[in-house]
């Protein structure tokens, strides 16, 4: 079986390239810098350096795979909208072109929305095209990262961390590494078929005081969330160094969310996966404070 991954250092795409090598399947990856793998893994797969954004380049990458696992590189620049539409044009060409049999594609619950919810909107935008494809497709609609934290090691360390949405709204927080299990499940399973939607959910439902007093326990130190206004927040992401299209684009993934969104697709036995936020913590995030 070929496997192709894409973002094969982030947060689920580490985890889901070390899971096919425990399966006994070689991958290919994707990398922009096959350089920044790590060099144990770096001896067992296929590397290829490409960049997600040159439809050409993904065309020639995964010609001959049987699957494609495909996360949409993320963008930091003023057109983060452009440059998700960028990366669809690469994955769409790639399927149609080779005829990937399967594919999974790491979206976000919020994608249901279809408009409206800012960065988001750029994976909707992914769901449609590869479903106008007629793709054999499964979407993931995966919860808040843990790992969200770790972009935010000051504000944690500092003991409050400013969040835009109403502090009692419950969020699937989830495990990048549960998603990977996942993705991997899909990747390598050939019992399915056509347009399929896999929401990730985590363990539970938290809301922000919630998930603030299970870190606090996990790190042994004080921690709780503070709700800021829309401009407080825009302030605080333009400060640390976000153009204005990217500020406006994470600010809507919150903003799109609130208001009395819920997931199209319930928490269930299959949208739950095990790791707790409080094991992630403490075995994660403590080290790092």
């Amino acid at each position: 079986m070929r496997i192709a991954v894409t973002t094969p250092t982030g947060n689920v795409g580490r985890h889901v390239v070390v899971m096919l090598l425990r399966a006994g399947v070689r991958p290919r990856v994707l990398v922009r810098d096959p350089g920044r793998l790590d060099p144990d893994v770096r001896r067992e797969v296929d590397a290829v350096a490409v960049d997600q954004r040159d439809p050409d380049a993904v065309v020639a990458a995964t010609a001959g795979v049987d699957a494609l696992f495909w996360v949409d590189p993320p963008s930091t620049g003023e057109d983060p909208l452009g440059d998700y539409a960028l990366a669809t044009a690469s994955v769409v060409r790639a399927v149609k072109s080779n005829g990937v049999e399967r594919t999974v594609f790491q979206s976000s619950v919020g994608a249901e929305k279809r408009h409206g919810a800012g960065e988001i909107d750029g994976l909707a935008a992914t769901e449609l095209a590869l479903d106008n494809l007629g793709a054999t497709v499964t979407h993931l609609r995966c919860g808040y990262f843990f790992t969200n934290l770790e972009l935010q090691l000051d504000a944690v360390r500092a003991g409050v961390i400013p969040v835009i949405l109403p502090l009692d709204q419950p969020l699937a927080w989830v495990a990048p590494r549960d998603i990977a299990e996942v993705a991997t499940t899909r990747l390598l399973s050939t019992d399915w078929s056509g347009r399929c939607v896999q929401a990730v959910h985590g363990p539970a439902d938290l809301t922000w005081p919630q998930a603030a007093e299970i870190v606090s326990a996990a790190i042994g130190r004080p921690f709780r969330a503070e709700r800021v206004s829309d401009d407080a927040m825009r302030n605080l992401l333009r400060t640390s160094g976000m153009t204005d299209g990217l500020v406006e684009a994470v600010m809507g993934m919150s903003t799109g969310l609130r208001d009395g969104f819920v997931p199209e697709q319930p928490r269930t036995p299959h949208t739950t996966t095990p790791t707790t936020l409080a094991a992630w913590a403490y075995d994660v995030l403590r080290p790092q404070l």
